[in-house]
């Protein structure tokens, strides 16, 4: 049994997950030894050392979640104890929670962190994936059908947005609102649940009006500042984007080489987190970066048909809203860091520095590769089943023939 269970894994999304952390891993390490050094006082390795630490629990919780059977999500026990601890998690921030980059968003263990809205997206993805996978029979009936799952989602982002994480919280509500798309809902039902958005905004515009100092802080503002004019900004708001253009420039073709990097000295800020891209294009060239894309395009694109080859509805919404959130948070970095989006600080995924979101990308990976197993594996077992009823039909056929 084990050795047909091993002969269906989709070796292609395992081999694909593994180059791109190596590789950021090496990239980690070129881009935050300088930062290490000037910005932090600690070892050109520190950022790196941890990293590699985060890659091996990831690697463990990757084959864990790959091995173990994906259905087992969709039970009511482990649906309510997996809402029930990412309501705990966001709420105790609040109490517990530590203050980094103007947002209290992380939990502090010793001389590590753990953001728990990283493995909210997860949660999320699994609680709407289950619930409309059981309410396919009566899914356009709105107030038994679509609201309570919505509700629970706008919650979680709420929860979220005030610590204050929007970009994470705009991710979340994406991935949602592509599984609720793919759900199987009528037009017509779509059509009232954006309706009902559109209420809910002009409802709320006048609590936005009258918060507006706090909601559209400066620092907020000046993300947008920069982004509109990052040149004429360059010494304030749009220092980021305008280093990140020259990073991107200089690279060409080919690169600098790796480790040759200059706007790691100091002039781009989170060189190894949220601005990696920049650094992989000045370093590495259209090269590296055409690496990065394809195979983070890759992971997208066969988590999306393995949701449509998919019979069980869990399994394929489950495919679906994992390799969302792959490309959605993908987009939001890249798009921050070419300029076509405001910057959100948002990490390119199994890429950036950041132990949180790695674990939370392997673990959600390995959930993908055994939907993909079980693709595969009904689809070798349908093919013998056919194969054997042509069999029968055959020889009935040549039996009745000689008779």
């Amino acid at each position: 049994m084990l050795k047909k269970i091993l002969k269906s894994y989709d070796y292609s999304i395992v081999i694909v997950y593994i180059l791109l952390c190596l590789f950021g891993l090496v990239m980690i390490y070129s881009a935050s030894m300088v930062v290490a050094v000037q910005r932090y006082n600690f070892e050109s390795n520190y950022f790196y050392v941890k990293q590699v630490k985060s890659l091996i629990l990831s690697f463990i919780a990757f084959f864990i979640t790959a091995f173990l059977p994906y259905k087992m999500y969709k039970s009511n026990k482990f649906l309510g104890l997996m809402m029930l601890v990412s309501i705990i998690g966001l709420a105790g921030i609040f109490v517990f929670g530590h203050v980094s980059n103007n947002a209290q968003s992380w939990f502090r263990l010793g001389t590590s962190s753990i953001q728990p809205s990283e493995f909210v997206k997860l949660s999320v993805i699994i609680y709407l994936s289950a619930v409309y996978a059981k309410k396919q029979s009566y899914i356009d009936q709105f107030n038994k059908g679509v609201i309570p799952p919505l509700l629970f989602l706008i919650f979680v982002c709420f929860l979220i947005a005030i610590q204050p994480d929007l970009g994470t919280a705009s991710i979340i509500f994406a991935i949602g609102l592509t599984i609720i798309l793919c759900s199987g809902m009528k037009l017509k039902t779509m059509m009232k649940l954006f309706g009902l958005g559109l209420l809910v905004v002009l409802i709320l515009s006048p609590v936005i009006f009258l918060k507006k100092d706090q909601i559209f802080s400066e620092t907020r503002i000046g993300r947008f500042t920069g982004f509109m004019d990052p040149f004429g900004t360059k010494a304030g708001e749009g220092f980021q984007l305008y280093n990140s253009y020259l990073a991107l420039g200089t690279g060409g073709i080919k690169g600098l080489g790796l480790g040759q990097s200059v706007q790691k000295l100091g002039y781009l800020p989170e060189p190894h987190t949220d601005f990696i891209m920049a650094i992989i294009a000045e370093e590495l060239g259209i090269f590296g970066v055409a690496f990065v894309l394809l195979g983070l395009s890759y992971l997208v694109l066969r988590g999306i048909y393995i949701g449509v080859k998919c019979r069980d509805p869990f399994g394929s919404l489950l495919s679906i809203g994992i390799s969302s959130m792959v490309g959605i948070q993908a987009f939001i970095n890249l798009g921050g860091v070419s300029g076509i989006i405001p910057i959100t600080g948002v990490p390119l995924p199994l890429i950036s520095y950041g132990g949180s979101s790695l674990l939370l990308l392997s673990a959600s990976l390995g959930v993908l590769v055994n939907v993909s197993m079980f693709v595969k594996y009904e689809e070798k077992y349908k093919k013998k089943q056919e194969h054997t009823t042509m069999q029968k039909t055959s020889i009935n056929h040549r039996g009745f023939k000689v008779h």
